[in-house]
Parts: structure tokens; C-alpha cells; sequence
């Protein structure tokens, strides 16, 4: 019998996924359907409800889960839900659906889905401006109408994509047809939520950690993930595999640093490396929660939260990410509450008086005698040719990295804010 973590919502592993007959079935009639092109953001959502990522989920969010989630952390029935899965269409795509239709998601040609619709309802610009502030505030209730676009910034890619959504949201269960080209481009790596759930169970895991991963895999991250190590059964290295934002480094360029890295530097049957589906939405503290959320469909019991964890520049407080865990909801139902929960790790450095890696918890030494390190600042440098510094990262990897950007033709510029360059601590 498994120890590991049941998954969140109290329904085993909801999977959408069809499979053999049926989805060949489900092909032909989708011929037949209308067809919505729907963004990359929603096609892995899709994926993740396929395959058990998003349990409880079975579809898209109705209003009233969208508003409770938003608002209160909770879809409508009272389960825990840090961030709204919703599905925009134009209001030209909803002219043309009724409730109760049938139709079918297409992303790039490719038919994703059927959607049994339950509910449509209009997005203005008033609703997506309230759930910016919501959502991207990170302060929940505390969010104060016309606080957060007084500080939020032109740039924030999370608001940028709220606010860019079409008119009108369409709510209801779907039945998966693709899983896209994950399985195909990351062979080993990109895994189901049983999958994982399998190896662990193979491995007698019942306490296990998760290492959450959009940028290559500098010394602070290898540090979090051996710290869970000692003092868990095992660490689930999971590298978001989707879209990131201009600039940042390629999913496939990061997998193979990761396995560099175990190769050389991890006892292997501690550790795996995987990837998950998803597009970022950087909603900073909220993802965070995300992250935890679905982590535990994944079997993991335990997130590592560590400095500005999903962050934008420095709109979020550095340690944002690890304290909104202590404000969210609890219904004192196992079932309907996160039951992953965060591993709070401070600022982590190579200290040259330590002679080793630290934190603010154990380093009693000044920011002179530090290695401040951030997948930003590692970026920045190689980006622009520039030496990296002693301690940052591991040799190997370090090379992997300067080829791939040796190889490019077009350079993107990264900014430096404060919370990657160490000017904060």
C-alpha cells in the first residue's frame, strides 16, 4: 500500500485522458464539432487535466469557482485553489456557443480537447483588473482597490496575460486528446502523476520533497535540493517544460543541465529528474501555492520555497512565496485542503569564509564574503559573454550553458533587479 500523499481534492488521480477506442472515437466526432483555437497557457492546462496534474479538476472554471478562487482561495464547493483555470474565447467564438454545446480546443492545428460547455460568462475589463489584483498581489484579501496598478509594473508578464484574454470565459468538463509533443521531446523526463506516484512507491518514498525549476540549476538550487534530501526519502527535480517568457533558457537546454548535474554531483537513487507541462504564469506567492497544489498530485508531500519563488523583478517581497502558506483557507477536510507543504529555506550563497554553501540562518559573515546567486544573474552573464563568477555554478554545467548561448544568433537582454543581484539582503 502506498505512504505517499493522497492527491488533492479527495478523488484519486481525476484524468481526463482519453485513450485506445474511445479517443480514437472522440477524434472523429471532434471533426465535427466547432473548433475554438484556444493559447498555449490553456493547452497545458489541458494536458495537466489530462493526465491527473490538476486533480480535482475535471474542466474549466465556472464563475463562481473563478470568483471563490480569486477572492477566498477556494473553488465553490470549498476546495482549496490558489489560481483560476479558466478557458477565454472572442465574442465572436461566443456568439456561436450555447450551453450544452459540444465543441473541440485546437492549439496550432492540433485538436486538444472536447468541452462539454456548462456555463459562459463575459470577462470585462473590470473583472480582469480585479483578478490581476487579486491574483498577482499575492495579498488576498489584503489587496486594496488601485494599490496594486499604482505599483505593479508595464512589464509583469503575469498581468500582461490576464489582461490581454478575450471577452468571454467558457466553463465545463473535457475529455483530453493530446498530450502534445512532451512525450515525443522528453522521453524519461516528462511524467504522469502516476508515473512519479510509481517510482516513489517503488523506491519506498513516503516523505518527498520537490525542487521547483524555470531556470538552469545554479549551487543555491542544488543546495535546497540536498538539504530535502537529508532530511526526506527523495527529491523530485521538476523543471517547467512549457512556455517561459523572451530571454529565459530553453526547456530542453535546462533538462540536460539537471542531468548533468545528478550525473556528478547526486546519489541518484535519491533524486529524479522530471518536467511538467505548464506555461509560467508568474503570479509569484500564488504560484507558489500552484506549485505546491499540483505538486501533490505528483506525490509530493513537501515544496521547497525558497527566495522570490515565481517572482517578477522585485515586485513580490523575496520571501512572499513562503508566507502566504501560513494565510490560506482551511476547512479541517484532509480532502478539500493543500496537505503539501512548504519547505521555507532563507537566502542561500556560497560564503568563502564558510568555505561552503550557507544561508542567512547559519552564515554569521558579510555580503562581501558571499556568492550571490539567481538564475537572473547567471542569465545576465552569460547572455552577455560576461565571467562567471567562482562558486556560482558547477564546471560542467557551466559549459553546457556558455554553448548553447554561444550558439545563438540573436541575443535577448536580462534585466537585474534587486532581488537577483543581491543589492536586497
Amino acid at each position: 500500500m502506498s505512504k505517499l500523499v493522497a492527491p488533492h481534492g479527495g478523488k484519486g488521480l481525476v484524468c481526463a485522458l482519453l485513450e485506445g477506442a474511445e479517443l480514437e472515437a472522440e477524434l472523429a466526432k471532434a471533426k465535427g464539432l466547432k473548433q475554438v483555437e484556444v493559447t498555449d497557457r490553456a493547452k497545458g492546462d489541458l494536458i495537466m487535466m489530462g493526465i491527473g496534474g490538476f486533480s480535482p479538476l475535471e474542466g474549466f472554471m465556472a464563475k463562481a469557482d473563478w470568483k471563490g478562487v480569486c477572492e477566498n482561495f477556494q473553488m465553490a464547493d470549498g476546495t482549496f485553489w490558489p489560481v483560476p483555470i479558466t478557458l477565454d474565447v472572442s465574442a465572436a467564438d461566443a456568439g456561436e456557443i450555447n450551453e450544452g454545446d459540444e465543441i473541440a480546443l485546437v492549439n496550432d492545428g492540433e485538436v486538444y480537447a472536447t468541452m462539454k460547455v456548462t456555463e459562459k460568462y463575459e470577462m470585462t475589463e473590470a473583472d480582469k483588473k480585479w483578478e490581476c489584483e487579486k491574483v498577482f498581489m499575492g495579498e488576498g484579501e489584503e489587496s486594496v482597490d488601485g494599490k496594486f496598478w499604482e505599483i505593479a509594473p508595464e512589464d509583469h508578464p503575469g498581468v500582461i496575460m490576464v489582461m490581454n484574454q478575450k471577452e468571454f470565459n467558457l466553463a465545463g468538463p473535457v475529455k483530453v486528446l493530446s498530450e502534445g509533443e512532451y512525450k515525443k521531446e522528453y522521453p524519461g523526463v516528462y511524467l504522469k502523476p502516476a508515473e512519479t506516484r510509481a517510482m516513489f512507491d517503488e523506491r519506498g518514498w513516503a516523505n518527498v520533497a520537490a525542487l521547483q525549476l524555470r531556470n538552469p540549476m545554479h549551487r543555491s538550487h542544488e543546495f535546497l535540493a540536498k538539504i530535502a534530501v537529508e532530511v526526506c526519502d527523495g527529491v523530485l527535480i521538476h523543471s517547467l517544460i512549457g512556455n517561459l517568457k523572451p530571454g529565459d533558457i530553453p526547456a530542453e537546454t535546462r533538462v540536460k543541465a539537471i542531468e548533468i548535474l545528478i550525473e556528478n554531483y547526486f546519489v541518484k537513487e535519491n533524486v529524479i529528474n522530471a518536467g511538467y507541462p505548464l506555461d509560467m504564469r508568474y503570479a509569484g506567492p500564488r504560484e507558489g501555492l500552484l506549485h505546491a497544489t499540483f505538486r501533490q498530485n505528483y506525490g509530493v508531500n513537501n515544496m521547497l520555497i525558497g527566495r522570490d519563488h515565481a517572482g517578477v523583478g522585485d515586485f513580490y517581497g523575496l520571501f512572499e512565496a513562503q508566507e502566504i502558506f501560513d494565510r490560506i483557507p482551511e476547512t479541517g477536510d484532509a480532502a478539500k485542503d493543500l496537505q503539501c507543504k512548504p519547505m521555507k529555506i532563507d537566502w542561500t550563497f556560497y560564503c568563502h569564509k564558510c568555505d561552503g554553501m550557507a544561508s542567512l540562518r547559519t552564515c554569521p559573515h558579510t555580503k562581501d564574503d558571499r556568492v550571490i546567486l539567481s538564475g537572473t544573474k547567471l542569465r545576465k552573464a552569460l547572455s552577455e559573454g560576461a565571467e562567471i563568477v567562482d562558486h556560482f555554478g558547477r564546471d560542467e554545467v557551466l559549459d553546457h550553458l556558455k554553448a548553447y548561448y554561444a550558439g545563438l544568433t540573436e541575443k535577448v537582454e536580462v534585466k537585474m533587479q534587486g532581488a537577483a543581484s543581491g543589492e536586497s539582503m
